[in-house]
């Protein structure tokens, strides 16, 4: 899938994304895993605090404690992560460790987090974050802590071009085109909303 791109970026960054058809029948080794949280572990962070926490649940080691995740899941999100051998919950400890809170708690986790989608991409395989979860619901039935939040789930998998495995809406979000706002929407140059990019006649 293409990307429309002022300027080439690097093939890693062109190359994520974050489909919903994803193949059942792969699975994602222990050694694919340890690889991308160690990609999340060398993320930088606020006084190198490491706030983020990650559980990781292996369909196929144990799918018990798997299904107990996918149950926290919302009904849109399950009609397709039922394909997905891994899911992994990113969770954000608030404080430092002197219980001060830690304002930058979020954006670390953040950054280890696309840590993990990029050294997915670069195994070849394929991860999406989601919002939408049971933050109460995990938390009680995985025992995490006061003083610790869930903040996205991520399922990760191999990707498949069988469209028949997910609802139709998904389909055809699928094969839309993938789209950002223009680059002088976000970014500027020097002064709030002064394009960074001159449009030239």
């Amino acid at each position: 899938m293409t990307i429309d791109s002022k300027v080439k970026i690097d093939e890693l960054l062109a190359n994520r994304w974050s489909p919903r058809v994803f193949d059942p029948s792969r699975q994602v080794t222990e050694e694919q895993i340890i690889s991308i949280c160690e990609a999340a572990r060398w993320a930088p962070s606020c006084s190198n605090q490491q706030p983020y926490k990650y559980i990781v649940w292996n369909r196929n080691n144990n799918s018990k404690d798997f299904e107990k995740a996918f149950g926290t899941l919302d009904e849109g999100n399950q009609n397709w992560v039922k394909n997905c051998p891994v899911l992994v919950l990113a969770v954000v400890e608030l404080n430092f460790n002197n219980g001060e809170i830690n304002n930058w708690a979020e954006y670390d986790t953040g950054a280890a987090s696309e840590n993990i989608c990029l050294q997915a991409t670069s195994l070849g395989l394929y991860a999406h974050q989601m919002a939408g979860f049971d933050t109460d619901k995990i938390k009680n039935i995985f025992n995490i802590p006061t003083g610790f939040k869930p903040i996205v789930m991520i399922a990760l998998g191999y990707k498949s071009n069988d469209l028949t495995l997910v609802a139709e809406k998904y389909r055809k979000m699928e094969l839309s085109e993938r789209k950002r706002k223009p680059i002088n929407e976000n970014f500027f140059d020097s002064k709030w909303e002064n394009d960074l990019i001159k449009i030239r006649d």
